[in-house]
């Protein structure tokens, strides 16, 4: 029996009160595996759920691994928000003891209607799971998290309906705000090449070619061939940046860049982008509007497109102050 098994046996020995038993609590207890969850729990929960993100800013979702904390928070919370489709794949089990407990996890793609779902290039019939680089598939989520919330919590079922109706039509306006700003970039030099291929959604909807140096996961590995196709490819269509990540080891895109240098073509970093992960909390690339909106204004500076004055958060702040 490996130790998180032993640990997980030990937790199914204890009873662990249920929400409707918790008198005098006035908040739920919510736990959620990304930071990109978090934030829309939240937006939706408002100040009626303490909502706690396992992986946190930096950490890669496909490689990480549980501790025995983690293993707690997510047993002794009153509901756990995941996002499936295999990037939490460490947490399965944990997420199976969860349920043989009663508990509440649910995963946000399982009502996605998957004829909408990339399919993972490097593995067929299977998913790609970056959805949250989809705005508009992002933003589907709300209704369930409002759902799952006032399930538990009746009381604050109107809450939760407002709060969701306010943070779709933010995030319908950040989907404007993106497809105007890639627009911008030169058509030719509309192509992003990153660390891993986090970015197929994003390409998708928002029309933009995406290449990773590894595939959909970060467990995969990028061979000397996979590199030499890459730089090839830099070198042909002239490409003028390429983009590392936050989450990901930049050494397959240092690769790029002085393989390109051999051949006679400089092509720069155009910058960090968050990917799987968001920004450090209480910063506003801390939270997914932030996070996507830094992600394509780096893009559009990097790739010869326009950026707005203000950008984005400069616009929501002037409209919110009635300007």
């Amino acid at each position: 029996m490996t130790p998180l098994n032993r640990f997980l046996a030990c937790m199914l020995t204890l009873t662990l009160s249920p929400l409707a038993s918790s008198a005098g609590e006035t908040e739920l207890k919510i736990v959620t595996t990304t930071g990109m969850i978090k934030d829309v729990v939240q937006q939706v929960a408002g100040d009626r759920a303490t909502v706690t993100c396992i992986m946190g800013e930096g950490v890669d979702p496909h490689l990480y691994q549980p501790t025995s904390a983690d293993v707690r928070k997510v047993l002794g919370a009153d509901m756990v928000f995941a996002n499936g489709l295999k990037l939490e794949g460490r947490m399965t089990e944990v997420f199976e003891k969860s349920r043989t407990m009663g508990n509440e996890v649910v995963v946000i793609t399982d009502r996605i209607d998957k004829s909408t779902c990339l399919e993972s290039p490097d593995y067929p019939g299977e998913h790609d799971p970056h959805v949250w680089h989809d705005v508009t598939m992002w933003a589907s989520g709300i209704s369930i998290i409002v759902e799952e919330l006032s399930r538990i919590d009746p009381d604050g079922a109107e809450i939760y309906k407002e709060n969701g109706e306010a943070y779709a039509d933010r995030l319908n306006a950040l989907h404007g705000y993106i497809t105007w700003v890639i627009g911008t970039i030169p058509r030719e030099q509309r192509v992003l090449i990153t660390a891993h291929d986090a970015f197929g959604y994003f390409g998708r909807i928002y029309g933009i070619e995406v290449l990773g140096v590894q595939g959909i996961t970060t467990e995969s590995e990028a061979g000397i061939s996979d590199i030499n196709t890459m730089v090839d490819f830099i070198v042909d269509r002239k490409i003028s940046a390429v983009f590392i990540e936050s989450s990901v080891s930049e050494r397959n895109v240092q690769a790029l860049i002085e393989g390109a240098s051999s051949r006679g073509h400089e092509v720069k970093v155009g910058g960090m982008l968050y990917s799987d992960s968001m920004g450090a909390p209480g910063t506003w690339e801390g939270t997914y509007e932030g996070m996507i909106e830094h992600n394509v204004n780096l893009m559009a500076a990097s790739l010869g497109g326009t950026v707005p004055e203000g950008g984005f958060r400069g616009a929501r702040t002037h409209a919110a102050e009635g300007s």
